[in-house]
């Protein structure tokens, strides 16, 4: 069973898995799905259509646009952002009518792959997708797809590295690298680091 914060709305329609937690003044639009195990940090908004796997961590003011999909393990730290709107605007052109906030043929999702770290106040930009266990540093604005393990730092975001899926850098050669705190190897490939 999940444990919700009294302060915490949960619309009608969202899925909770067991042992997840939402703390206080979260915001859950629904449908929404949220898997088991997950830690949701206060005052975090999660939107409709948002999908979230297992053991997923979300720090404190969190803010998760429709389209969003969050692999399982996946870290996202305080007030990191995700955006959708290719096009963004308030209004119609002609500024007699407020827009639509319903997803519609702009509205472009990203998806975050298994085990990957969102660090500190970084905005993802839409369809900016998220390799597995890689790393945006805090900060940091993404506006292109990331490979698996990346590391990616600045405005806009770039990659200057590659990680472990235990989370330290690893140095490669040839194509080739093992992590000096875990021990495991990997190969570079088109998607990014592939373990050996």
């Amino acid at each position: 069973m999940a444990r919700i914060h009294p302060t915490a709305i949960v619309e009608e329609g969202v899925t909770l898995g067991d042992r997840t937690s939402i703390w206080d003044n979260v915001h859950v639009r629904g449908p929404a799905s949220i898997g088991a195990d997950c830690i949701i940090g206060e005052k975090t908004y999660i939107a409709y259509g948002v999908n979230i796997g297992d053991r997923v961590k979300l720090n404190a003011f969190v803010y998760i646009c429709t389209g969003v999909t969050l692999g399982d393990g996946v870290m996202v730290s305080a007030h990191a952002t995700f955006t959708n709107d290719r096009y963004p605007r308030a209004t119609t052109p002609d500024l007699a009518h407020l827009r639509s906030s319903e997803p519609d043929a702009d509205t472009i999702a990203t998806n975050v792959g298994p085990g990957a770290t969102i660090g500190a106040a970084a905005v993802i930009g839409p369809g900016s997708h998220i390799g597995a266990f890689a790393m945006v540093g805090m900060g940091s604005v993404v506006t292109t797809p990331v490979a698996s393990h990346a590391l990616v730092v600045g405005n806009p975001a770039r990659q200057i590295g590659w990680v472990c899926a235990c989370g330290p850098r690893i140095e490669i050669d040839d194509s080739r690298g093992t992590c000096s705190h875990c021990g495991r190897s990997y190969a570079e490939s088109p998607a990014g680091l592939v373990e050996q």
